[in-house]
């Protein structure tokens, strides 16, 4: 490795991103706090005159067109095992993500704020975490008061077509 490589390594956090920290956007899910890696998020919005998928799994709550995108709307409580505070899914913000060249819309309760956090506080998933949110978080952050679970999109909608799939 060339002297220039290796000062790039250097600069770089153990999860691959550069920089002194990582910019997520932070969302609130029940009591939950959870964060999406900011170059995950395309846009925020709160989803109305979506029209539900005939015998789609539960955790699709229906699909929308956002200027001129179909987007797929995902509630993430119903992924997470989370009772939502707000039921009434139109009053409720997702979160624009891209995956695999297609529009989606996490549902959630409240969008937080963009945070950077620094990589002494970043962990791995704690041994207790249930599993299947650990197949779906990149890790946590402990901050002052709480948790932050980093999601891991791309497993979150990876592991959701699958299961529709099935």
């Amino acid at each position: 490795m060339s002297g220039q490589d290796k000062r790039r390594d250097e600069n770089k956090n153990p999860d691959g991103t550069k920089g002194a920290g990582r910019q997520l956007v932070t969302i609130r899910l029940g009591n939950q706090l959870l964060g999406l890696p900011i170059e995950k998020v395309h846009d925020v919005f709160f989803p109305s005159n979506f029209t539900p998928v005939p015998m789609s799994i539960e955790q699709i709550a229906g699909v929308l067109n956002l200027r001129g995108r179909i987007v797929t709307i995902i509630d993430l409580s119903k992924i997470m095992g989370l009772t939502p505070v707000n039921e009434e899914i139109g009053e409720r913000p997702a979160v624009g993500v891209i995956y695999a060249n297609e529009s989606y819309g996490l549902l959630t309760d409240t969008l937080g704020e963009v945070v950077t956090l620094g990589q002494d506080l970043f962990e791995p998933n704690p041994v207790n975490m249930d599993p299947a949110w650990s197949q779906l978080s990149l890790g946590t952050y402990r901050l002052d008061e709480e948790l932050l679970v980093v999601l891991d999109i791309d497993a979150l909608i990876e592991g959701l077509l699958k299961k529709d799939a099935a």
